[in-house]
């Protein structure tokens, strides 16, 4: 966040501070609280800048992927593109990181889809997910068109019968209102646990791919469509339990 902007003149424009907060820590705190677990945070600027081969690496080395925020352009661009010192002198291509998610999974790779503005379908497409390879290995259908639904007033959530027994301990129902998520269809093959009250739309969704296991959650485990569900007093609770659920720990 960078700002107050302030016009001194036409020629000058200064910004008067800048700000940065990781909006994931609220999800990495949950995860890690068992103590059973490390989660490395990387901005989604960090994973565009990738070289070549550090992508592969990072599949090879981690149990679980988890993706929030970050749209298909990351996947799909690298800077070394953007190179002129490179156009006409070489063939500039590079490894498809999108392939080697989805080969990653396949191969047992667990990986979790979490909802934003760039997620899924996301603001105006640009998540832009269901226009790659991605839609191979997510749990549920992205829309054609852009998928955000919001409301002030929050939305509730409806467990159902697929969830029975697997979140026992936890009041799913107490939930605080979420205010808003990414629209996406069930997908056959794969099973919705909890579900938007009154849309009736996927919120919660898991299945298996190839070897590896995969799980959407169509709103965002930070604020602002979680700032109420960040404080909730189960929250760090129900991610330990989805973790659980996607490596197949549940004891």
């Amino acid at each position: 966040m960078t700002g107050p902007v302030f016009a001194e003149s036409p020629f000058n424009y200064a910004h008067k501070g800048l700000d940065i907060f990781n909006y994931g820590h609220w999800l990495k705190d949950a995860l890690e609280s068992s103590g059973e677990h490390e989660v490395v945070s990387v901005p989604s600027w960090d994973f565009y800048k990738l070289a070549p081969g550090e992508w592969e690496r990072i599949l090879a080395d981690f149990d679980v992927i988890i993706f929030s925020d970050v749209e298909s352009k990351c996947f799909q661009l690298a800077p070394s593109f953007f190179d002129r010192q490179k156009f006409g002198k070489e063939i500039l291509t590079f490894p498809d990181r999108i392939r080697l998610t989805v080969e990653a999974i396949e191969g047992g790779l667990n990986a979790m889809f979490m909802g934003g503005w760039l997620s899924f379908t996301g603001e105006m497409g640009k998540g832009g997910w269901g226009r790659t390879r991605l839609r191979e290995v997510l749990p549920v259908t992205c829309l054609e068109y852009e998928d955000i639904v919001e409301n002030t007033e929050g939305f509730g959530v409806e467990i159902t019968a697929s969830a029975a027994g697997l979140f026992e301990g936890i009041d799913l129902a107490a939930i605080p209102p979420i205010l808003g998520y990414n629209q996406t269809l069930e997908r056959e093959g794969f099973e919705v646990l909890i579900k938007t009250v009154p849309n009736d739309d996927p919120l919660l969704a898991m299945g298996h791919v190839g070897s590896g296991s995969v799980l959407a959650y169509a709103s965002d485990p930070a604020p602002h469509w979680g700032c109420n569900f960040v404080y909730w007093d189960q929250y760090k609770a129900f991610w330990l339990r989805c973790l659980e659920l996607l490596i197949g720990d549940l004891k």
